[in-house]
């Protein structure tokens, strides 16, 4: 029986995407396709290349196929994907897709492990990804990479000085731990901070990125606002611990984000230290600063709980080391792998059902 494009179409648009609730074709997911006497193949392009649905979409289609047209038919299907945006190409950043905002309302709970562990998982998944470490009185991802004491390059391009960023791990990083002396205290006033940040985002060459994650200070700053008022952010993702005092500080976090006058989608809560496992007893858990907080703030704001990530020594000296722990095959890495995979759904989900996130306007 001879099958026609629109026939392959026709079958397809019975598979859904299941988190943008749409079917494949209305979504121009489905591309290049091919038909031979025994064989249809063709191209599905995810939302993003860190998919934690990739299978299950490619399982739906091979039965669709077999269901509506022939179910004797090889079905060969390319997985490929093209992380999608809500921004336009403007002056500043125009080739960075998502830019996404690390918070979390108190020092202490891990936010700069979390956000180069998840970018390093990102990148491992086929995402082009940098961090911005906007943490300006305590720098901790030039230590996080093992690139202390490293100088990024300036490059004139149109007669305009340009910061390129390190590159380490496939990440690009830029980080105020570069530019000063490691062991001076970095004493700035607020409007120099924000003049660094801003330098950050629009003086340096960060080339095409699918995310760019900015590892922003704890509590809620001048840092903050000078991030929302440069560029819009596609989302924000709020770090915690357990614990009550950090759970107290977090919502701040939150309710800043969600003010009307920022607005910035909050894509999800992370819960660290959610729980301690000894290296000998892997499979125990010990609730250490509390059980589920961090799941109990996310239910609480009604947002996503992207992960809940253990407190374990290798994740500690994978940091002090430069060597995040997402690079290792083991039970942690897999944690973020997870983590990466659910912060990117959320992404995906945030393009297609919200409006564009826009630069904050706000007198001084």
């Amino acid at each position: 029986m001879a099958f026609k494009e629109s026939d392959v179409l026709k079958a397809l648009s019975t598979v859904d995407d299941p988190d943008l609730k749409k079917d494949l074709v209305t979504l121009n997911m489905i591309k290049d396709i091919e038909i031979f006497s025994d064989t249809v193949k063709f191209t599905v392009v995810l939302t993003t290349p860190a998919c934690p649905l990739k299978e299950l979409i490619k399982n739906n289609c091979i039965d669709a196929i077999h269901k509506h047209l022939d179910k004797s038919l090889s079905v060969e299907i390319h997985m490929t994907s093209n992380v999608t945006t809500t921004r336009n190409d403007g002056p500043i950043l125009p080739g960075v897709k998502n830019i996404i905002a690390i918070s979390s309302g108190k020092g202490g709970v891990g936010k700069s492990t979390v956000t180069a562990n998840l970018a390093v998982a990102l990148k491992n998944k086929g995402a082009k990804v940098g961090i911005i470490d906007a943490d300006i009185y305590g720098p901790s991802i030039p230590t996080m990479f093992n690139c202390e004491g490293e100088q990024p390059e300036v490059k004139q391009v149109n007669g305009k000085n340009l910061i390129v960023p390190l590159e380490q791990y496939g990440i690009k990083l830029i980080s105020i731990g570069f530019l000063a002396p490691a062991d001076n205290a970095v004493v700035w006033r607020g409007p120099m901070a924000s003049s660094a940040l801003r330098q950050f985002i629009a003086d340096t060459e960060w080339g095409e990125l699918d995310y760019l994650l900015i590892d922003l200070p704890p509590g809620t700053s001048d840092i903050h606002l000078t991030l929302v008022q440069t560029v819009p952010v596609t989302g924000a993702v709020v770090v915690t611990t357990p614990q009550k005092v950090a759970l107290a500080d977090a919502r701040k976090g939150l309710a800043m984000f969600k003010q009307p006058q920022i607005n910035v989608p909050v894509l999800g809560i992370i819960e660290n230290m959610a729980y301690f496992t000894p290296a000998e007893l892997p499979d125990n858990k010990y609730y250490i600063f509390g059980q589920d907080g961090g799941l109990n703030l996310a239910e609480k704001h009604n947002v996503p709980l992207l992960g809940q990530i253990p407190l374990v020594q290798s994740i500690r000296e994978s940091g002090d080391s430069g060597l995040p722990v997402v690079m290792k095959d083991d039970a942690t890495a897999e944690s973020f792998n997870q983590l990466a995979e659910a912060m990117a759904r959320q992404v995906a989900i945030r393009n297609a059902n919200m409006e564009k996130t826009k630069k904050v306007e706000m007198n001084a």
